[in-house]
């Protein structure tokens, strides 16, 4: 009897024993992880704003370019996010496809694509656009990093099919990559005579001047901030 209850404490020890390294090995495990995923969450986001002169800031002082202005933007909400100006003045949707895989750099959790302008300027056909644009998305969607799509609206001049086939490329790729959507890039300036929008815009007509990019960031602001939201 008495070697019976020796043998009962000793595996009774035993098991206890190895419960105890099994549970300080789980909670040793689990409290980093734990860690880890709340500073992960409590990061800045990092979005790249890939696009062209109108993301670079063509023609102002630093501080007041788009990606400044929605720093501040962003800011003042308490939103917290570091966004990188990938803006290149004359860059169309080619010149985005082909430096979206080394701008995708490991850091960055989430991109602004607002690519096409340069595109319309150059009548390029929707066709080529929309298969660029589509590349961007595709390598975006191959790094796990969130998009948010921003349209751009062909003018009449170029005829009336010109313009379904560019303005139907943002909505469709969109919904095809499953990515947050902007409908129009100078949204933010609101409708009216478009002489009467020339007061937002520089001397080039083209390019918009500080007031004109905060309204633009006004109207960008908030797709922006669902933006960071997804990826948090």
């Amino acid at each position: 009897m008495e070697l019976r209850l020796f043998r009962q404490c000793f595996l009774s020890y035993g098991v206890a024993r190895h419960l105890g390294k099994a549970l300080v090995l789980f909670l040793w495990m689990a409290v980093p992880a734990q860690a880890g995923e709340e500073a992960a969450a409590d990061a800045p986001v990092t979005v790249l704003a890939l696009g062209d002169s109108l993301t670079q800031g063509y023609g102002l002082p630093q501080q007041d370019g788009l990606v400044p202005q929605l720093r501040r933007w962003l800011a003042e909400r308490d939103i917290d996010a570091e966004v990188i100006n990938g803006g290149v003045s004359g860059d169309t949707t080619a010149g985005g496809a082909a430096r979206a895989g080394w701008s995708l750099t490991p850091e960055v959790d989430a991109m602004i694509v607002a690519l096409g302008g340069n595109d319309l300027l150059r009548g390029i056909d929707p066709a080529v656009s929309r298969a660029n644009l589509d590349t961007i998305l595709a390598e975006a969607a191959e790094r796990d990093v969130e998009v948010l799509l921003v349209g751009m609206r062909a003018p009449g001049n170029y005829g009336a099919d010109y313009k379904a086939g560019f303005d139907a490329i943002y909505p469709d790729l969109a919904e095809k990559h499953g990515t947050l959507l902007a409908p129009d890039f100078f949204a933010g300036l609101g409708e009216g005579d478009p002489a009467a929008l020339q007061r937002f815009f520089q001397g080039d007509g083209i390019h918009p001047n500080a007031e004109g990019v905060a309204r633009i960031v006004d109207g960008l602001g908030p797709h922006v901030a669902a933006l960071i939201e997804a990826v948090k």
